[in-house]
């Protein structure tokens, strides 16, 4: 063992009379809590951007694929689904899965109520797997290739202002000139807390806008393309366009949602600064921490260089100190917040108003590349911002401090 561990580990171990123990323990305290908020926020976040994404997607895919002379959610103009890219569109590595769809504007009627919407015409390759963790009522559409269904998927909300539930008939109008009509019985109610999808999304067979469209069977209002990896979004939106034909475009889900994704990567700045002013913290306390242990080794500090010791090794024997302290701040702190993420994942106690944050449950997320940056960041920083009050140790004379009391 070299002289400057071997003097840390003494330093370390100190003596019961010490003053400076509570002060250690302390910042050791302190450091745990601070990991462990940093952690729980990483945690929080990344979670909730992982389940906001999740449920953004759910509505409307990774990718969207629609004629260049489609005119917003309402007015798309058909494409066939007899062209060749969409039977060779899959094989793409990346796609997970290709769906049909069509939108058309509607409004809702029981005997009492009237309702606006949007019904999101949709056919037997539809991907159930978001919505069915979500099905309150009821269950999913069962479309079959051989007949058109008459069922309708809608939102807790819709079926709440329209006062209906499972199994009730719903009269659909369908906005155009002159307006067609649709009796379609709710099979399902779903509610994923993202209000302002669920208050004007509705689901139905896909045929029904065909027939009142004038579309042949092979005619759909676009393609809905799944992914593999959100990371990847840019480069298979990429990809996609560049496999499809002329009159037609691709749209990412983050164009399309351009709203909700930077109000997502707002919150990326709120851990920044939370993660900033938190290892400040750490910092400051361990500084203070440094000083103190001088401050009490001052003799000792005295001794050491009047046999010789150079000022270089002395100010390694604090830091190798310090850098034992926040090493064990760092294995408390992850301790307990990595405890406290798994117990929220595990029991959900934490509860949020989904109204205002679209989901219920404070949701966790945990990116063990990110927590091992987070740890050397801190580990890091902290022994940076030690530097200079270690260098106290060069201006300590060596017969002053052997009096030193």
């Amino acid at each position: 063992m070299n002289f400057e561990l071997f003097f840390a580990r003494k330093i370390i171990k100190g003596s019961k009379n010490s003053f400076s123990k509570p002060i250690i323990r302390i910042s050791i305290v302190a450091i745990s809590l601070g990991i462990a908020m940093m952690t729980l926020s990483l945690a929080i976040v990344e979670g909730f951007q992982k389940e906001i994404e999740k449920k953004v997607i759910g509505f409307g895919a990774h990718i969207q694929v629609t004629n260049y002379e489609s005119k917003g959610l309402l007015e798309s103009k058909a494409i066939s689904t007899n062209r060749d890219f969409y039977h060779q569109i899959d094989s793409i590595d990346g796609i997970s899965h290709v769906q049909v769809y069509a939108h058309k504007g509607a409004i809702l009627k029981t005997d009492d109520q009237n309702y606006g919407a949007v019904i999101k015409g949709i056919s037997s390759d539809f991907d159930w797997s978001f919505f069915k963790q979500y099905i309150k009522e009821g269950d999913i559409l069962k479309i079959a290739d051989s007949s058109r269904s008459n069922e309708l998927l809608i939102s807790e909300n819709i079926a709440q202002k329209l006062q209906v539930g499972i199994n009730d008939e719903i009269l659909v109008y369908f906005v155009q000139q002159p307006p067609r009509l649709r009796k379609l019985k709710i099979s399902g109610i779903y509610n994923t807390g993202l209000g302002e999808m669920d208050d004007r999304m509705v689901f139905t067979d896909i045929r029904h806008i065909q027939k009142i469209n004038g579309w042949e069977d092979h005619q759909v209002g676009g393609f809905e393309i799944l992914i593999n990896n959100l990371k990847d979004l840019e480069r298979m939106t990429e990809a996609v366009y560049q496999n499809i034909d002329y009159d037609l475009t691709a749209h990412s889900i983050r164009e399309t949602r351009m709203d909700i994704f930077n109000w997502l990567e707002l919150q990326d700045i709120n851990v920044v600064i939370i993660i900033t002013l938190l290892i400040l913290v750490c910092g400051i306390d361990m500084i203070s921490a440094l000083l103190i242990l001088i401050l009490e080794r001052t003799q000792m500090i005295g001794i050491l260089k009047a046999i010789g010791a150079q000022n270089a090794s002395i100010r390694k024997i604090f830091l190798y100190n310090a850098a034992y302290l926040i090493l064990m701040g760092l294995f408390f702190g992850n301790l307990i917040g990595l405890g406290a993420a798994y117990a929220q994942l595990e029991f959900g106690f934490l509860k949020l108003p989904q109204e205002a944050y679209f989901i219920d449950t404070v949701p966790i997320a945990i990116d063990f590349g990110k927590l091992l940056l987070l740890n050397i960041g801190t580990l890091v920083l902290c022994l940076l911002m030690l530097l200079i009050p270690s260098n106290l140790v060069a201006k300590i004379s060596p017969v002053k401090s052997i009096r030193f009391d």
